[in-house]
């Protein structure tokens, strides 16, 4: 395994040669590569000459990044993010008031597999803290303390630099900061996509102005700001429009439960579930005997991973619903088939329909949703790959022909029907505001009372089937 090292430096002339010195000789643990990226942000003191003399002399294992001009500590880790290729990711400052020789402890989380983020606290005492500025470290403190109430961490330091992740996990955040709001916006969404955090104590020599401290009272306003701002806008993913509507159905809690409610009753004992996505309404169907949740999407099937891996009796396994061989083994090992907004992106539907046949034991159960109405198919359908938007006859006419007995059909969010009209064929927009959406799943009280009343049909379908 590697461990990536990204480095974000601005005019530190006089600390970054015993920088990475220190970051060349530590020890890692479990024997990690090393991997260090230096994204000089565009020095003009005389570092970026230092910077290229160690880039020659340790090109084996340090990339060296220059940037044009200044763009702030966001931009640059932004670009080494991109830039890394480990396993795990720490950030380090230059400026000697962090000890790599605490890597062992920010990495432990992560190695033995409890953390998708860990954070370095300078406020759970290790072993020394240099004593400085009490209305630096009080404003530190509220904010942090700001950040945990938005966020519903419970952290001691969100400031801090040393924070380590999963690569593979933090390459999905966008970063949209230039600046040091940097350090509010990922812990809020890393808040919003429910990764499991760690917080370890380190130790800090931290310094003087005198010695070059560069934050200042107007980065503390900055983050406040992005506290507030990105506790509004659920910006947690990088730009993949099926993620993005996931995302925001994720945070539609009431919608979820509205759906879950209708469906659970048809539930049995073993459930195999297709296109679980990221788990919106796997953690509505739990715990089960067996569950196996699964999705060929690697980032939805990494997701649903990290979320199995505390909760006894669910698995994860990649399946292919078009593809017959990925159901060989299943043959008969699942009371129930759970298949929601999936069976619309597949081009030959009816065997997929069978593929989940052959997963069912005799009299096994089928649950389906699928969008209903090709009226109303739009640039949002286009935008999640949707083939096709059903008809009722349509429906039956396939179920029938894979095998498949109706015992219900029902109609779903008729209540939604105004707004999907408004905004996606009128306006035509490919996604949802997220605002309507939260403005909607506040009401779904309401909704689910009249919703049966309404005198058109449902955004979806919903189809209980027996195996003939």
């Amino acid at each position: 395994m590697k461990l990536s090292i990204l480095i974000p430096v601005y005019n530190e002339q006089y600390y970054i040669a015993r920088t990475l010195d220190r970051v060349l000789r530590v020890d890692l643990p479990e024997d990690l590569e090393r991997e260090i990226i230096v994204v000089d942000d565009g020095s003009t003191d005389g570092t970026r000459e230092i910077l290229e003399t160690y880039q020659n002399k340790h090109g084996d294992v340090m990339r060296y990044v220059p940037q044009d001009r200044n763009y702030g500590k966001g931009a640059a880790i932004r670009k080494a993010i991109a830039l890394a290729t480990g396993d795990f990711c720490i950030f380090q400052d230059a400026d000697l008031e962090y000890d790599p020789r605490d890597y062992g402890l920010v990495l432990k989380p992560l190695l033995e597999g409890v953390a998708d983020a860990v954070y370095g606290s300078r406020f759970l005492y290790r072993e020394r803290r240099r004593v400085l500025y009490f209305r630096h470290s009080l404003g530190n403190r509220l904010l942090t303390f700001l950040s945990n109430l938005f966020t519903d961490l419970y952290l001691t330091d969100m400031e801090t630099c040393y924070k380590a992740f999963r690569t593979e996990l933090l390459k999905t955040i966008p970063i949209r900061s230039d600046d040091f709001g940097l350090e509010p916006e990922i812990t809020a969404k890393i808040a919003k996509r429910g990764f499991r955090v760690y917080e370890v104590p380190i130790n800090y020599d931290g310094r003087t102005y005198a010695e070059g401290k560069k934050i200042t009272w107007r980065d503390g306003l900055l983050a406040l700001y992005t506290i507030c701002k990105f506790w509004l806008i659920d910006d947690c993913y990088q730009e993949r429009k099926g993620q993005e509507i996931l995302e925001s159905f994720a945070h539609a809690h009431r919608f979820n439960k509205w759906l879950a409610a209708l469906i659970k009753p048809y539930l049995g004992d073993s459930v195999l579930e297709i296109g679980a996505g990221i788990g919106n309404l796997t953690k509505e169907f739990l715990p089960r005997k067996r569950y196996v949740a699964s999705d060929i999407d690697p980032f939805y099937l990494n997701v649903l991973n990290n979320f199995a891996l505390r909760r006894p009796g669910l698995e994860v396994i990649r399946v292919d619903a078009a593809v017959s061989g990925d159901f060989t083994d299943f043959r008969g090992a699942f009371d129930t088939v759970l298949c929601i907004n999936v069976l619309e992106h597949i081009a030959d539907p009816e065997r997929a329909l069978r593929n989940f046949g052959t997963a069912l034991s005799p009299d096994g159960r089928l649950l389906l949703l699928v969008p209903q109405g090709p009226f109303l198919y739009s640039v949002v359908d286009q935008a999640v790959g949707h083939v096709r938007r059903y008809t009722r006859d349509e429906l039956r006419k396939e179920l029938k022909n894979a095998g498949f007995k109706i015992e219900r059909l029902m109609d779903f969010n008729r209540v939604g029907v105004p707004g999907w009209l408004f905004n996606a064929k009128l306006l035509k927009r490919n996604s949802i505001p997220r605002f309507q959406l939260k403005l909607y799943d506040s009401l779904v009280w309401l909704w689910r009372r009249i919703d049966r009343f309404l005198p058109w049909s449902g955004l979806s379908l919903i189809v209980v089937a027996r195996k003939a």
